[in-house]
């Protein structure tokens, strides 16, 4: 039965079955190791013997082998720990040269290279890791979100209609009609609250902008929540702070390895994040105080605030514009000019829009009408009806994975920690 590489230093003296990829070949005058690689990490088997050695020169680096040998104890072997008197069965015909070093500890090729060799230079530990913290982050986000009474819900990515947010749509052809891929699942949710009371979602989102930069991508994983019976915004600030503190606990406890590989150590986000309205944070700023959003510039002077004056990493900018937020934002009671909505800003970047969403019918006709449209239009007659039988005072927000990655890791790219990116110019692997 195979055994797992970390599960080799428990089995000294043991014969056991490892398998996996060849990482590395070293020959010695006297010895020669055979590094191999699985999902667990990296282990050493010790050759020896000319037919074995033969065998190995055959065999390149990535070729899928299996071992059989017996553990010994070695202090300098990975866990201290080896594989002596192997055999070794090759899984595979040998593997042609891989077009990066996996074995390096670091990756030499930029990133362009590893974007168009993605199906390998996701084999190297490093790049991985990547992906490591985010199935980590997925798990706490998930959990978190069960143990506070939601429900995971799963909502269409081809929809009838364009009107979610501002952002550009991809038109498709569906059956001779017309459908666009969905900018967020931001309808759906909503009317999910309406059966559910507390529900979230993990899947794509596509947003057809023509953003060619180190934050944007035509496609990304979002992670949506929304929730019913609040008071305000800020009960809704309290549960996503929460979420990421679940998220940040996941991804210290399930991708320790992946961090050690990236040096990074795990923020702390406090038990009260510090709040500033967008007024205040425009004067912080330095801004023009006519100016509707927060200028990347102005989001970094915010995030080195709060670092400064509250030790966090994590800042909320509540009350925007309402003229920047879309229609369905509650807005402030006592000045409607502002909007009952927030960005979380983490380490000086945007991570996480949210709010209060209107939940009276008669909110959302007056609303409409405002815009210069009705609320029978086909765009949100289907939307609407919810709203007809009886909303509770709700709110929700999203979070960009990737985006939420890059900025744990230190990434200066968000495509470093995405799987296979699609952006302006990438539609491949």
């Amino acid at each position: 039965m195979r055994i797992l590489n970390h599960e080799i230093p428990s089995a000294v003296g043991q014969t056991v079955t490892v398998a996996g990829w060849i990482h590395r070949r070293r020959r010695l005058a006297a010895v020669s190791f055979l590094v191999l690689r699985d999902r667990s990490g990296l282990s050493q088997i010790v050759v020896k013997t000319p037919e074995t050695l033969a065998l190995l020169d055959e065999l390149g680096e990535e070729t899928v082998v299996q071992v059989t040998g017996t553990v010994a104890a070695n202090p300098q072997a990975p866990g201290g720990a080896e594989i002596v008197d192997p055999i070794i069965e090759p899984l595979t015909e040998p593997a042609q040269t891989p077009p990066i070093e996996l074995w390096r500890p670091s990756v030499g090729a930029g990133l362009p290279v590893i974007l168009d060799n993605a199906p390998i230079a996701l084999r190297h530990p490093a790049v991985r890791a990547g992906w490591e913290v985010a199935a980590a982050a997925l798990h706490g986000y998930r959990g978190s979100l069960d143990r506070q009474g939601f429900t995971e819900i799963q909502t269409p990515k081809i929809v009838g209609t364009a009107t979610e947010s501002g952002a550009n749509v991809f038109a498709l052809d569906y059956f001779g009609g017309p459908a666009y891929l969905a900018q967020s699942p931001q309808f759906y949710k909503q009317t999910m609250v309406g059966v559910f009371e507390r529900v979230y979602e993990v899947g794509p989102v596509f947003r057809a902008e023509p953003h060619d930069t180190v934050r944007h991508l035509a496609e990304y994983v979002s992670l949506d929540a929304e929730l019913g019976f609040i008071q305000d915004h800020r009960d809704v600030l309290a549960v996503l702070r929460n979420v990421l503190a679940d998220m940040l606990a996941a991804v210290g406890e399930r991708a320790a390895g992946a961090l050690e590989r990236l040096d990074v150590k795990l923020p702390e986000i406090p038990a009260e994040v510090p709040v500033l309205h967008f007024s205040e944070a425009l004067k912080l700023a330095g801004a023009n105080p006519d100016e509707p959003d927060l200028a990347p510039a102005d989001e970094r002077a915010i995030g080195a605030w709060a670092l400064r004056e509250h030790g966090s990493e994590f800042v909320a900018v509540e009350g925007y514009p309402m003229v920047k937020r879309p229609f369905y934002t509650h807005p402030q009671p006592s000045d409607p000019r502002w909007s009952n909505s927030f960005d979380l800003l983490f380490k000086g970047v945007e991570l996480v829009t949210g709010g209060q969403r209107l939940h009276r019918y008669s909110d959302y006709v007056a609303a409409l009408e405002a815009r210069g449209e009705s609320a029978t239009a086909p765009a949100y007659s289907s939307y609407l009806q919810t709203f007809k039988h009886g909303m509770p005072p709700h709110g929700g927000f999203a979070i960009g994975l990737e985006r939420f990655v890059a900025r744990l890791t230190g990434a200066e790219n968000v495509r470093e920690v995405t799987l296979f990116p699609r952006d302006l110019h990438r539609l491949t692997p």
